[in-house]
């Protein structure tokens, strides 16, 4: 049980009903969860306004209901505040008894590259003996327990749920990616994160249920550096000074087309049979080789971003190289064996700006064919579709137009809205709708030194079909092919 007036400490509130001595057993934000002498916190999401349940939890026996309009209340104490979202991550913060203050935070945001930065800052600390949990796109990793994630960066409760529960598993370090939508929506409100970086800037996320417009998206991705300890930025990127307007942090720079704190100077690819790396030698404050074991020039970025952050521990420099030549990441360029002849990987670049640069990259090893299979999903932007059709069109030899995750669209409409962008290209095409049959041609016609992109689910294990998420792993999907195609020839 807490107090309710240990937890209201940092805020700004008004009592307009009941008495603020009261105790809670738990903060609740989701009204299907609610339970006797809870405190319900009304959020007004995309969907529904939590205000209208307001009268169930009072109903259900919530001992106070947190909201920022008046609701008539007869059991519950109501608490009214300016923003609720705001008020939530403060009070979950004192209810798990500021956790994050206990703790080494390391926060990346980014258009991209914050999954691979943070796996690669994890698998150096870990490799030199510091207990990191990570909170990202793709899991939530607290130790010995790992969970599938929904958002990048979760809701404030969970985030200081999740620090609790690194904290009692014997982590000192936590890294965690930290999105737009997250500092627009609060959840990370009231924390002060020991570094904070920045790896890049471009149109994205701009639209309905997103940001209104580039510079809300901006603003959004700017405030970490006001809640930070120690800034780290790619010097490099154009955004940069839109980025660290009005920052109140120290400020350390990495880059390769600048004299950055850390810089990667003599760049160059790695291929052995179908292993695709990228080595390059650190200069600045740091002096060492570096070979990475996953390709092309955005992650030489993310590396340096990550040599950058544990250079702020007691690391050896040898156990930096030895992490960095091991780290994989799930969904990003991972590859998957399927033939001797030629290689494909699985990437989660779903917007023009990622899957340019994952295209590109992948072009430099000189593949005999670069296929591209890709989709866009549904209820999105659908200038995101045209342009990446242009660019697939524009890089790949071949692209195979398939479905995503069409959510509620019918995936022809999707699908043509990408014909449209790859007929401003002279890029051959093909459309094969389900997406296991379109990897299923792109393995059976494979040629000997081709390179084959699955480019948009990356991590993801399903397809979300009128609100539906079915089962769909393209992992599972290939092993299923490979084992087909080998029934069907013996």
């Amino acid at each position: 049980m807490k107090k309710l007036t240990d937890l209201l400490v940092d805020l700004e509130y008004e009592v307009y009903s009941g008495s603020p001595d009261r105790e809670i057993t738990d903060i609740i934000y989701d009204s299907r969860k609610l339970e006797e002498n809870c405190l319900f916190v009304c959020i007004r999401g995309t969907v529904t306004d939590g205000h209208r349940f307001a009268k169930e939890a009072d109903e259900r026996h919530a001992a106070v209901i947190v909201a920022e309009e008046a609701v008539p209340a007869k059991y519950a104490t109501v608490i009214l505040v300016k923003d609720t979202r705001y008020a939530m991550a403060l009070m979950s913060a004192a209810y798990f008894d500021y956790p994050a203050r206990k703790l080494k935070t390391i926060a990346i945001t980014g258009t991209k590259g914050k999954t691979s930065t943070a796996y690669m800052v994890r698998s150096i600390l870990e490799n030199t003996g510091y207990k990191t949990g990570l909170i990202g796109t793709i899991e939530v990793i607290e130790g010995k327990d790992v969970i599938p994630a929904n958002n990048s960066t979760p809701e404030s409760y969970l985030l200081h749920k999740y620090f609790r529960e690194m904290l009692d598993q014997g982590c000192e370090v936590m890294v965690m990616e930290a999105s737009s939508q997250g500092f627009k929506m609060h959840r990370t409100a009231g924390i002060v994160f020991d570094l904070g970086i920045f790896t890049n800037l471009e149109k994205d996320h701009i639209g309905a249920g997103e940001h209104a417009d580039m510079e809300e998206y901006i603003a959004c991705k700017r405030m970490l550096f006001r809640q930070c300890k120690k800034g780290i930025v790619n010097l490099d990127d154009a955004h940069l000074p839109q980025i660290l307007e009005g920052h109140t942090c120290e400020i350390e720079t990495f880059g390769i087309h600048s004299d950055a704190d850390y810089r990667a100077e003599d760049i160059r690819l790695v291929s052995r049979g179908d292993y695709h790396g990228v080595s390059y030698q650190l200069k600045g404050r740091v002096d060492m080789p570096v070979e990475i074991s996953v390709p092309g020039m955005f992650n030489v970025y993310n590396s340096l971003a990550a040599i950058a952050i544990c250079e702020h521990f007691e690391i050896d420099t040898v156990k930096t190289e030895e992490a960095l030549k091991k780290v994989h990441i799930k969904g990003r360029v991972e590859p998957v064996k399927v033939s001797e002849d030629f290689a494909l990987m699985i990437d989660y670049a779903h917007n023009a700006m990622a899957l340019e640069s994952v295209l590109k990259t992948l072009r430099d090893y000189h593949p005999k064919r670069l296929v591209c299979v890709f989709g866009c999903g549904g209820n999105r932007s659908r200038d995101r579709r045209f342009e990446m059709g242009e660019i697939s069109g524009k890089y790949a030899d071949l692209t195979v137009i398939t479905s995503d995750n069409p959510r509620f669209e019918k995936p022809g409409d999707i699908i043509q809205d990408i014909v449209t962008g790859m007929k401003k290209t002279n890029g051959a095409y093909l459309v094969i709708e389900d997406r296991k049959e379109a990897i299923r041609y792109c393995i059976q016609n494979g040629q000997k030194g081709d390179l084959i992109l699955l480019a948009g689910k990356g991590h993801e294990d399903y397809q979300e079909i009128c609100g539906v998420k079915y089962p769909m792993d393209e992992r599972v999907l290939i092993a299923d092919i490979l084992k087909e195609l080998k029934e069907a020839q013996a």
